[in-house]
């Protein structure tokens, strides 16, 4: 029983309150606190009990002050505790726990006041660092855990400090003033954090903090986080976050620039030096490209003779400059492909090779690997050969210039001519040609986006495109022949098949895409039934696609005479690589390229747009935006009936390009 007239201290909120026993109940004191006010305590809360009874007679007004005066001394007391002496001294001891008596009469001595003994207990409370009190003893800390909590403290310290001095300084940035990194040092740091915990939520390493610091900020609402880092100018308007998601690779260390800008523009003499790589200069070599290419990896000629037609497909020789032990092929399997958007372009090589030394770039002497195809007048494959030549680009032609002059000319004449035979050919094997329209998307200096839609199948795109096939077969052949691995792409049969021939409707096309089966990328040939060929890989783009970079060399080694380069064993390492590698930037693309159509129907909202219904289920009728080739769902309208191949009028609802959100209506 704690006597009435006792002084007892308790914690309330972190602080010690005095406070005079009324009367004890047994589980419970009555008191009257220094601050005036009645209480019934536990008496589990109680911290410390003076020895010493007080009048309970007094009046209150007395009482109050008997409490704010034993505060008071026990507070000053408490300031000139050498709590870092106590402790070293306590130390020296070989037992661990003390009485706190014992632990403050090293500093007050003999014959302690109540003040003086629960002042020693206010310290060990407010400096932790060195005792830890329990169960009405005090345990001393070592040196290890004294230096933990100390750093401990320090890290709470500068937290606090961050999310003060953050929260301050992220609500300037978001009334629109500028703040430097000289105002605010932790701002490059802090804002990373930020832009980490936008892209990855709770798996970020500081998302805990961040959290913290945004709702100090006043920045709760869905998408503030986001609109701060691009206020901040961390990120654009138009930032690709799948990109940055997905931590695909896109700038080159130093290293490999440095190491790019030490390949020269090989001379003809230089080249010929290998006694396999023949001449072919003097031949009226083209590329055909769009007009905005940069990156000429493949080109074309051809020779009419008496028996048939010779094509030569001359794809740019990556080989000859670099070797699976150079950082750049390492590089270039890590990012797998090329990547390109409508606001710029992601290369698989840095653009000083890729624009340039790898680049078959006009009247520019270039090592090549060129695949001379004899062809008889039906464009059946009479021969074919692979050998190492020594390049100059004639002519470089765009895919608008070569349709437009593709009958005046008679080398595109024949081209043209061979290729609507070859694409046949493949139809009749059974190949599909799903002619899906180009969505090319722009977007100008102020954000704007406009989209045209462009025929994959013109002829000039069609006539590179067949080529392409044509020398990517005749690849798969060489290797299937030699019996020598490789990455081959091959298809099984759709799961249906809706369309045959050459011309087909875009609803049937939309409605075949759905039943293609996947592809699949194998070390050894199978068929590619959705080209219709018995074997496939890809060679033509060595400068934007690591697949084709492996097996150009394979094949380069072997034309040399040098053998098999790659093993079984790291063509399947290879495949698994370029599977992963090419699933996450084809996920990127996918995710950027929807952005793009949502940030250009973001203008279209409340407007009537034409569709064309595709698919109706009884949950769901799909249709395709025409004029930007998006799908969307729509629930069906009992009142509003309609069929696949309808084209119909939807309003566009509500589209978010920000959050990915789009809603449409009948």
């Amino acid at each position: 029983m704690t006597a009435p007239g006792s002084i007892v201290e308790y914690l309330d909120g972190g602080r010690f309150i005095c406070g005079l026993v009324l009367a004890d109940t047994g589980s419970r004191l009555r008191l009257l606190n220094q601050n005036g006010r009645e209480v019934n305590l536990p008496a589990s809360r109680v911290v410390t009990t003076s020895t010493v009874r007080n009048p309970v007679d007094l009046s209150r007004d007395a009482r109050i002050a008997l409490l704010k005066e034993a505060a008071d001394r026990r507070s000053d007391y408490t300031k000139n505790i050498p709590l870092q002496d106590i402790w070293e001294l306590a130390s020296e001891e070989e037992q661990t726990s003390f009485s706190p008596n014992f632990l403050a009469e090293l500093y007050f001595g003999g014959d302690l006041t109540d003040d003086q003994s629960a002042a020693f207990l206010r310290a060990v409370f407010s400096d932790h660092f060195f005792f830890k009190y329990k169960n009405n003893m005090v345990t001393v800390h070592t040196a290890e855990q004294v230096e933990q909590l100390r750093h401990q403290h320090r890290k709470e310290k500068e937290k606090e400090e961050i999310l003060a001095n953050g929260a301050r300084n992220l609500q300037t940035i978001m009334d629109g003033e500028e703040v430097s990194g000289k105002q605010w040092p932790d701002r490059d740091r802090i804002l990373s954090w930020i832009a980490d915990y936008v892209l990855f939520g709770s798996e970020a390493k500081q998302c805990d903090l961040v959290r913290q610091l945004l709702k100090k900020a006043g920045l709760n609402r869905p998408g503030d986080a986001h609109e701060l880092l691009v206020r901040a100018g961390v990120w654009g308007r138009d930032e690709n976050i799948p990109l940055l998601k997905a931590e695909q690779p896109i700038e080159f260390v130093p290293e490999l620039l440095t190491h790019a800008l030490s390949f020269a523009d090989p001379t003809a003499e230089l080249l010929l030096t290998d006694p396999r790589r023949q001449d072919f200069r003097d031949l009226d070599i083209f590329t055909i490209d769009g007009a905005a290419t940069r990156d000429y990896d493949d080109a074309l000629h051809v020779e009419q003779h008496e028996d048939g037609v010779l094509v030569g497909i001359h794809i740019t020789d990556v080989s000859h400059f670099i070797s699976p032990r150079d950082p750049l092929f390492t590089e270039a399997m890590e990012r797998a492909t090329s990547l390109y958007f409508p606001e710029g372009q992601i290369p698989m090589l840095p653009r000083e090779l890729s624009q340039g030394v790898f680049s078959l770039i006009k009247d520019k002497i270039r090592p090549a690997i060129s695949f001379l195809v004899k062809l008889s007048p039906n464009a059946e494959i009479i021969s074919s050969k692979i050998v190492p030549s020594v390049i100059r680009v004639k002519r470089r032609l765009s895919y608008s210039e070569v349709d437009r002059i593709m009958e005046e000319d008679s080398d595109l004449r024949l081209l043209n001519t061979i290729r609507k035979k070859l694409r046949l050919q493949r139809v009749e094997r059974g190949a599909l040609l799903l002619s899906f329209p180009d969505v090319n998307i722009y977007v100008d200096n102020h954000g704007r986006v406009t989209i045209h839609l462009s025929a994959v199948d013109s002829p000039a795109r069609n006539l590179v495109s067949e080529f392409m096939i044509l020398a990517n077969g005749v690849a798969a052949d060489y290797l299937s022949g030699q019996e020598a691995p490789g990455l081959f792409r091959s298809q099984p049969p759709p799961r249906k098949r809706l369309i045959s021939g050459v011309q087909n409707s875009l609803q049937d096309i939309a409605c075949q895409r759905r039943f293609l089966a996947r592809g699949e990328l194998t070390v050894h040939p199978k068929p590619h039934s959705g080209l219709g060929l018995n074997s496939y890989t890809t060679v033509t783009s060595p400068i934007r696609r690591f697949l084709d970079m492996v097996i150009q060399m394979q094949i380069s080694n072997m034309i040399h005479g040098r053998g098999i380069l790659f093993s079984a064993d790291e063509c399947k390492t290879f495949a698994g690589t370029i599977q992963q590698k090419l699933g996450r930037a084809n996920t990127v693309r996918q995710q950027r390229h929807r952005y793009w159509i949502l940030r250009y129907l973001e203008g279209q909202v409340g407007d009537m747009v034409s569709a064309l219904v595709v698919g109706h289920g009884p949950k769901r009728v799909n249709l395709i935006l025409l004029d930007c080739l998006f799908d969307i769902d729509l629930p069906p309208n009992p009142a509003f009936p309609v069929e696949p191949g309808d084209t119909v009028k939807v309003r566009i609802a509500r589209v978010n390009a920000r959050d990915n959100s789009f809603r449409a209506e009948w």
